[in-house]
């Protein structure tokens, strides 16, 4: 068997020198997922494998105390991370996520799966991701500025507009980047809109960026089932998560033509095989805050989405969805990957044994990151284009670099997950190899 067919085939278990001293084995996680994946990429990247060790190492991690003031005059104090993960290609970029769940391990991972994503789509960001372990449900406006304020205030010594740009992720908005602008304004003494992205259009934020990467997903969705002949039109889709990605992705694939038959999102699973009407939910969500008694569908429990049969299936939730558990029980024909590491590397071999196609996370969720990009552009320029423009550009980017991840799949039979590590640390390992090591 070739090194090739041993990287496809086998579950490779990271090198103990590849875990961090600081980071116990059973911690590991999502960081262990990540590291698996270059370990399968390992084989391809030829001379530039020497710097492999590069990929398995944040750059810089930052643990802070985030300590504040709440409404009832007590003092609470939050965990908060930003992790830097590679800078070779550019500054550091990616979202901050508030979750109750979130983890060191989980923020490593999302800041090297940036680092990954940012290459494979050819924008010149290197990887980071930040997050605080807090429930934002359970605080009031006043607190979720506090503890943004705070937050922003600890981490600031490793971020700026050339340094490392943090974004919205989950359950973060517009009005927490424009806090964080503001606060790390207020602390270098004059405004510098280009120390986030997704802000408010008002603040220097850019048209088009808060369904860029809903936009994305479907793009690279149409692209992938054109690869197969798979008809837009009559394609049924089933999403889980219906948010500013999995609900953007299912009304642009809904006025496509495509049927949309399930959703599930924190609130609980809907189905109904003639097709959702995707608008009449849309609504529903925004006053209600999920899609648990929406009328237009039949509940369902949760674990019996995996068992619902579609041709597209996008997982837009948090990491680790689809697993070995469920793997097997999914009947679909393309899984859109809409949210950051919804598939283990069980999970992978599983569905690919099954036929399924899988587009990436790092391909197909890059929409997000290209449209931070623009926006980032324009902020140093101080001109803005068109939504009609970024729209365009989004898809130029999207489709150019999925063209290229599917070329170098069908060439070299390799996962398209495979191929679009194979590009990503490629440019990333030249970047290092070019510039050096200093001192």
């Amino acid at each position: 068997m070739s090194a090739q067919q041993t990287a496809l085939n086998d579950t490779p278990m990271p090198s103990q020198h590849a875990l961090p001293s600081y980071l116990h084995a059973d911690l590991l996680g999502p960081w262990d997922s990540y590291l698996q994946q270059i370990d399968r990429v390992a084989p391809y990247l030829g001379s530039l494998s020497r710097w492999i060790e590069t990929l398995k190492r944040p750059k810089r991690i930052l643990v802070v105390d985030v300590p504040i003031e709440m409404d009832n005059g007590t003092t609470a104090h939050f965990e908060g991370y930003r992790v830097q993960h590679n800078t070779s290609r550019g500054p550091g970029k990616g979202g901050v996520r508030y979750h109750q769940d979130v983890t060191l391990s989980e923020v490593m991972a999302l800041s090297a799966w940036m680092s990954i994503k940012n290459a494979a789509v050819n924008v010149p960001y290197g990887g980071a991701k930040g997050g605080i372990r807090v429930d934002p449900r359970k605080l009031s406006h006043s607190e979720l500025e506090r503890i943004t304020r705070r937050y922003t205030s600890e981490i600031s010594i490793i971020i700026g507009p050339n340094t490392d740009i943090p974004a919205t992720d989950v359950n973060t908005n517009e009005q927490v980047m424009a806090w964080m602008m503001d606060t790390y304004s207020m602390n270098i003494g004059h405004t510098a809109t280009g120390v986030v992205t997704g802000k408010p259009i008002s603040l220097g934020g850019s048209l088009g960026r808060r369904e860029a990467t809903g936009r994305g997903v479907f793009t690279v969705g149409c692209e992938a089932a054109q690869r197969i002949r798979l008809d837009i039109a009559s394609a049924r889709v089933a999403v889980q998560g219906f948010g500013n990605v999995g609900g953007v992705a299912a009304r642009l694939f809904a006025e496509a033509g495509a049927k949309l038959i399930a959703v599930q999102d924190h609130t609980g699973t809907i189905y109904r095989p003639s097709s959702i009407d995707v608008h009449a939910l849309i609504e529903h969500v925004a006053i209600q805050g999920g899609i648990a008694g929406f009328a237009g569908a039949e509940p369902l429990r949760n674990d019996d989405f995996w068992d619902i049969e579609s041709d597209i299936l996008i997982p837009a939730a948090l990491e680790g969805q689809i697993n070995e558990q469920n793997a097997s029980r999914i009947q679909t024909k393309i899984v859109v990957e809409g949210a950051n590491g919804p598939t283990t590397p069980i999970a992978d071999d599983i569905l690919r044994e099954n036929n399924v196609l899988v587009i990436p996370d790092v391909v197909a969720n890059a929409g997000g990151v290209t449209v931070s990009y623009f926006e980032w552009v324009q902020d140093f320029s101080s001109f803005f284009w068109t939504e009609d423009e970024i729209n365009h550009r989004l898809e130029r980017v999207m489709r150019e670099a999925f063209a290229s991840v599917w070329q170098v799949a069908q060439e070299n039979n390799l996962s398209v997950r495979t191929a679009a590590y194979c590009i990503a640390c490629k440019r990333i390992l030249m970047a290092r190899e070019m510039r050096g090591l200093y001192p």
